[in-house]
């Protein structure tokens, strides 16, 4: 059987058992737009492996107002057994950046080529299309022209940008000055390593240089990783901060307040969802639908800029079915090294001097507990942090009191993107994570349990 025929059509040519696949490639992408109703690839089986060629996420997208979304994303791939309110683990088995050079920085929104939003609804200044197909015209701010009529259509330029180059291992990036920034972009599709189904213009074609001879360490991660929300939503705002554009929104996608709800939180873009990692994600559509793209080969806690280092690359994923978990966002075991100093698991020399604290004392027993990392989604950082806090009480039956006690001296709020996604991380109680069937993947990341 073909992995191109659809989840849909394997399920009605076996009465409604699809066979699931061991392995399942990914090589296609979506318009833009998660949605539900859509054929999905698959299904895999429950432990089987998604592998995926991904675009770069943020700039390109942005700069192609055909694509709808702001990113270009995998199509999503059902997993077999995966029903309403369950969750899949996901482990995240390898990334490999295959970006040779990319282009990122600051941007601006160009007024008068949107519709409400430039991620989501562009517009040709001219001719007044929606969505328009362009072509690259040379290279430059102004080489994306809308294919109908000719017009400078891309909706963002940069404030301050710059071209990168890698090292032949992807260990390393240079900053460069405009003749090799040039150099590059007319040869973009080649350097950004772009797959043959992406449509994106690349954004190596704007050349931007302004730092030059910086360098910095990659280390990649993805920016988008989840499970499909339950209704049709622009995959960049898969999140309750760039979600919360839609409400209201004269566009076509726009919705009601009480809609975000059905958010994965797949738009999360926090470092720690990197190769070892264990990301948990709610299933809101039958075969949960997982998706992946915007691979980052770096970035610093909160993506300050708005956008960083996307890369084309390639992804390897296993992925279980938790039955019955009722999760409403992401929860993450990241790997050790990630973790705040203060959630991370004690050592033999550390437990021996607490449990002779606590003999001094007359405390009976000492918590046996693990780490884990709760995604928070809103508007703002103040409104993601209690929705992380929330999700993190409801999840281990405490009081969000103690959740903040516990993110306090056993863990900490880390900021994955301003304005409006956190990671509420702490030790929780191995018994707890135990109920939840976390027990093999705190054996498997942190050797306890």
């Amino acid at each position: 059987m073909a992995l191109r025929e659809t989840y849909e059509e394997k399920i009605s040519d076996r009465g409604g058992l699809p066979e699931a696949h061991e392995t399942v490639f990914v090589a296609e992408f979506v318009d833009g737009i998660l949605d539900p109703n859509r054929p999905m690839l698959g299904p895999v089986r429950d432990g089987g492996h998604i592998v995926a060629n991904t675009a770069p996420g943020c700039w390109g997208p942005m700069i192609t107002p055909e694509i709808r979304g702001g990113h270009e994303v995998t199509r999503p791939v059902a997993v077999a057994g995966a029903e309403v309110g369950d969750a899949i683990a996901i482990r995240i088995k390898d990334i490999t950046v295959t970006s040779l050079a990319t282009a990122s920085g600051n941007d601006q929104w160009m007024e008068g080529r949107f519709l409400g939003d430039p991620y989501v609804a562009g517009k040709c200044p001219d001719c007044g299309t929606l969505y328009p197909e362009t072509r690259v015209e040379g290279i430059g701010q102004t080489a994306i022209r809308c294919v109908k009529c000719g017009a400078d259509v891309t909706p963002f330029t940069f404030t301050n940008g710059y071209t990168i180059a890698f090292d032949g291992n992807r260990g390393v990036g240079v900053t460069l000055h405009q003749q090799p920034a040039e150099e590059i972009a007319r040869n973009a599709p080649t350097y950004a390593a772009l797959p043959e189904k992406s449509i994106q213009n690349p954004i190596l074609t704007f050349a931007p240089h302004d730092l030059v001879g910086l360098v910095a360490r990659l280390r990649p991660f993805m920016g988008q990783l989840g499970t499909t929300p339950a209704i049709p939503m622009p995959d960049s705002h898969n999140a309750g901060d760039f979600g919360s554009f839609l409400i209201g929104a004269p566009h076509e996608y726009g919705i009601t307040a009480e809609q975000l709800a059905h958010r994965t939180d797949g738009h999360m873009d926090i470092d720690a969802a990197r190769a070892g990692a264990i990301l948990i994600c709610p299933v809101k559509v039958p075969g949960g639908g997982v998706y992946l793209g915007d691979m980052h080969a770096l970035q610093g806690d909160g993506e300050i800029a708005g956008h960083t280092c996307d890369v084309s690359g390639t992804v390897t994923l296993q992925v279980h079915v938790l039955k019955g978990l009722n999760i409403d966002g992401p929860i993450l075991f990241p790997v050790l090294e990630d973790l705040p100093f203060t959630a991370r698991p004690l050592t033999a020399a550390e437990r021996a001097q607490a449990e002779a604290v606590a003999h001094q004392w007359g405390v009976s027993h000492i918590e046996e507990s693990a780490p884990i990392s709760v995604v928070g989604t809103g508007p703002d950082l103040n409104a993601a942090t209690d929705n992380g806090l929330e999700r993190a009480a409801r999840l281990l039956e405490m009081t969000v009191p103690e959740v903040k006690n516990r993110a306090t001296i056993t863990g900490a709020i880390e900021i994955g993107r301003h304005p409006g996604v956190v990671q509420v991380t702490f030790r929780a109680p191995l018994n707890r994570l135990e109920k939840l069937g976390f027990l093999p993947f705190v054996h498997d990341m942190y050797g306890i349990g």
